[in-house]
């Protein structure tokens, strides 16, 4: 085991800790499905809306970048669109852990693996989502593959979900030539047609697992747990305000924390105790105020070894 190997085990996460997250949305599309139009994801059999994993942690890197601007150790790989168009580019991204380390691209042999290692190492220490999230580096230079101890499951609504779409008007048009084509007919701009996709309310709940034994390989720390506790708390949110996001807030957030990294119980066992019961099939709920009542935490029977952490809810 090296010495910065040995660091990051040192200070990563001990315990394990399993989490129920629940949002909303109302007059909104949380996740676009572009096979699909961009309406709404749901499940075609429930009808239940759908968001994905990736979708989840795409968010949380912009929250992120939002709250941990130009902090060492919290950049991300995986970067946005309005990046500077260097780091959006993956394989400059492991070039610069070739560079860091000294570490040369060796063909073979021994030397290829240490300095992949070094790389490797590199590219943990500096980028958060690749600590939390983990990120196969094959490509270019080798910086090797790293299985993140944060996962996330895809997140599914309470009741089944009515997507909505709606045309749109805009009354500019991009170019010369379409305006003249319009002018032509009868002398006005008439602009351009669009669609927007929402969904009138639903209530979502994914589940999340902290892995300890991988956080002692990324060196995934209290402190980047802490960021991501604070994130989901509320800023996932708050710095996504697009329009076509309608109005999405964090209703619940209640993480499970053992006492030892192996746990004391089975995850799924403890995401039962966060019950929220629908409303059925025939319900059109619009606010939160439907579900509020309906959302219990049975702690009854609770392994003495497990912590109820009520962050939100």
């Amino acid at each position: 085991m090296t010495a910065m190997t040995s660091e990051k085990s040192l200070n990563s996460v001990k315990q394990r800790y399993d989490f129920v997250l629940l949002f909303d949305v109302q007059d909104g599309n949380p996740n676009g499905d572009p096979d699909a139009g961009n309406l709404p994801r749901l499940d075609p059999q429930s009808l239940q809306g759908l968001v994905t994993d990736g979708c989840l942690k795409r968010k949380i890197r912009n929250a992120v970048a939002t709250v941990c601007p130009d902090k060492p150790g919290y950049e991300l790989y995986f970067q946005t669109q309005d990046a500077v168009y260097e780091k959006r580019i993956l394989n400059l991204q492991h070039q610069r852990a070739y560079d860091a380390t000294g570490a040369k691209d060796e063909k073979e042999g021994k030397n290829k693996a240490d300095n992949t290692a070094k790389a490797r190492a590199w590219m943990c220490e500096n980028f958060y989502d690749i600590r939390a999230f983990g990120a196969v580096m094959t490509t270019g230079v080798n910086c090797g593959q790293v299985r993140g101890p944060v996962q996330i499951t895809f997140a599914r609504s309470v009741d089944p979900i009515v997507p909505m779409e709606f045309s749109i008007t805009r009354k500019s048009v991009t170019t010369e030539e379409d305006a003249k084509k319009q002018s032509g007919k009868d002398g006005s701009i008439t602009g351009t047609m669009g669609r927007k996709n929402t969904v009138p309310y639903g209530l979502y709940r994914c589940q999340g697992f902290v892995n300890p034994f991988l956080a002692r390989d990324t060196g995934f720390s209290p402190d980047d747990l802490q960021v991501l506790w604070d994130v989901l708390k509320g800023t996932i949110w708050e710095i996504d305000r697009s329009a076509s996001r309608g109005l999405m807030c964090t209703r619940g957030l209640y993480v499970f924390e053992h006492d030892s990294a192996l746990g004391s119980a089975p995850a799924h066992e403890l995401f039962d105790r966060v019950i929220v019961d629908p409303l059925g099939p025939n319900a059109a709920p619009r606010s939160f105020g439907e579900y509020k009542d309906r959302i219990r935490i049975v702690t009854d029977g609770l392994p003495a070894s497990v912590k109820l952490h009520r962050l939100v809810g």
